[in-house]
């Protein structure tokens, strides 16, 4: 996941001013690929030279800066490792987690054990959440969002509930 900017709601919890996009990226016989530069437009100085990429959810990798990964692995070790369920989870989301740079090309080398993780061949889905960034082999990708766009009303219905506000209410 990518966060990076000021804090909100919480100050346990930084998130990204909304990161926008989803682009398909070409992966090189070296398992390099090249950053969006509309991706890298959207993040603020300094942080769009090093990243922290581990294992996500549904197979897919997550991306973090250097400042947002210290926040999340800060938090992640203060869990009480004497529950096996905290052990587990840490083992899952630290246990892969590499830092990867910026060459000088503007491309961004992904770890081989992260790519057979994320079952990733020669197309990939560099996909926004608006707070995160999950990278994602092209045909999984498309084949998951296919699967699951049926479902996208009740899932929203289910997630959002009442509890969610109309963000145009006050305009």
């Amino acid at each position: 996941m990518l966060f990076c900017g000021n804090i909100s709601k919480s100050p346990d919890f930084p998130v990204m001013t909304s990161l926008l996009g989803e682009y398909e990226v070409a992966i090189d016989a070296k398992g390099r690929f090249l950053l969006p530069s509309a991706f890298r437009k959207q993040l603020p100085e300094g942080n769009a030279d090093s990243f922290v990429i581990n294992r996500g959810f549904e197979n897919c990798l997550t991306v973090f800066t250097l400042e947002s990964w210290s926040v999340w692995a800060e938090k992640v070790n203060k869990l009480n490792d004497f529950n096996p369920k905290v052990r587990e989870f840490k083992r899952l989301f630290m246990n892969g987690a590499t830092r990867v740079d910026v060459d000088s090309a503007g491309r961004v080398l992904l770890p081989k054990s992260l790519m057979e993780y994320a079952s990733i061949k020669k197309d990939m889905i560099f996909s926004a959440q608006g707070n995160k960034i999950e990278l994602w082999d092209k045909d999984t990708y498309h084949n998951y969002i296919q699967q699951h766009a049926a479902g996208y009303s009740d899932l929203a219905a289910e997630v959002a509930g009442s509890g969610f506000t109309n963000p145009f209410e006050n305009l």
